[in-house]
């Protein structure tokens, strides 16, 4: 089990931001319960989370944002500065950087975070990015010495570890991604891009390496642990009337009986959301998800800022270097028609 919790107190430059108040919080309602203070990023749609211990104040960063500009190509640090200056506020000390898989959506802020908080603070990811890193140095012309070592930590499959004296857990979640993995610490698991709120439904599957088999039995086994586990998604996408980031957390009887994606046999049919609906054996329920997932995906375009994300977040949020001008520039494939 590695003790993360008991690094030395990590030592930071004050930021001039001003501390955000976090989209939503729930402190810990009991002994070997977290505080989780959850911060939404608009333009990404993305959640960050920062869990801490409340009896040591050690605390862990997960999935954070860094702000990009993909019109003009400029990265700032305004998101990033301004958890740091909560962490600050409330006096935390941050023990561990933490990734739940290699985003293609946003670019993280962990190498920002960890050069801010003295550099010594490991950022952490599952063991089969390295699998991740290896499809995407292909495409980007990665070299594979700047992706050498570039997380410090590579969690093994249920590997526990400590924030302070708060016990967690690390979960491979695969499907959306191979390398997947999800943090269950007390009555809270951050699932990442696994499973949304039930009236959003799960993630995609295609990427490389993806797979609705996978998905399929990542989120059956979110569902069969404790009914009232809060589940943290890494993203909200509400349908029309709905306000993002007006809710932090579902719980698990919630996705199990109303998951408009999910095949689950308490519900009536759930098509008219565009789900699978509930009858049959758990073949025929894995079946009918993994067809129905697979024709999802063929209608979902490229995430945005896909290839800026994966060329920062394969490389733990490192940029490209620079070229012999000091100028740094992202890769972006084309598509050519035959024949130009």
């Amino acid at each position: 089990m590695a003790r993360l919790g008991l690094a030395t107190p990590a030592r930071f430059n004050s930021t001039n931001a001003a501390a955000p108040k976090p989209t939503c919080g729930l402190s810990a309602q009991r002994v070997g319960e977290p505080t989780v203070s959850s911060f939404f990023e608009t333009s990404t749609s993305t959640w960050q989370y920062i869990v801490s211990d409340p009896g040591t104040k050690k605390a862990v960063i997960i999935d954070p944002v860094l702000d990009y500009s993909p019109a003009s190509g400029e990265i700032t640090t305004k998101t990033a500065d301004g958890l740091l200056a909560f962490v600050e506020q409330q006096g935390l000390d941050v023990v561990m950087l933490l990734e739940t898989h290699a985003h293609a959506d946003h670019l993280t802020a962990a190498q920002y975070l960890k050069s801010r908080l003295g550099g010594s603070v490991p950022v952490a990811i599952g063991k089969r990015i390295k699998a991740v890193q290896k499809t995407f140095a292909r495409v980007y012309g990665v070299p594979a010495e700047e992706l050498e070592g570039c997380f410090d930590k590579l969690w093994e499959d249920d590997e526990k570890f400590m924030i302070g004296e708060l016990e967690c857990e690390v979960m491979h979640l695969p499907g959306h991604t191979p390398d997947h993995v999800g943090y269950r610490c007390g009555k809270a698991l951050f699932v990442g891009d696994v499973i949304f709120y039930p009236d959003v439904g799960s993630a995609r599957a295609d990427f490389p390496g993806g797979s609705p088999t996978d998905l399929y039995k990542s989120v059956q086994r979110v569902l069969s642990l404790d009914p009232d586990l809060r589940i943290y998604a890494g993203h909200d996408y509400p349908p029309p009337g709905g306000q993002p980031g007006e809710r932090c957390w579902s719980l698990v009887s919630e996705q199990r009986a109303k998951n408009v994606h999910l095949k689950i046999p308490q519900v009536e049919p759930a098509q008219e959301s565009g789900g699978v609906a509930s009858s049959g054996t758990d073949e025929e329920a894995l079946n009918a998800f993994i067809e129905w997932r697979g024709q999802r995906d063929k209608t979902l375009g490229a995430p945005r800022l896909l290839h800026p994300s994966l060329q920062v977040n394969i490389r733990a949020g490192r940029l490209p270097p620079g070229d012999g001008t000091g100028r740094r520039a992202f890769k972006i494939p084309l598509k050519v028609p035959e024949g130009m």
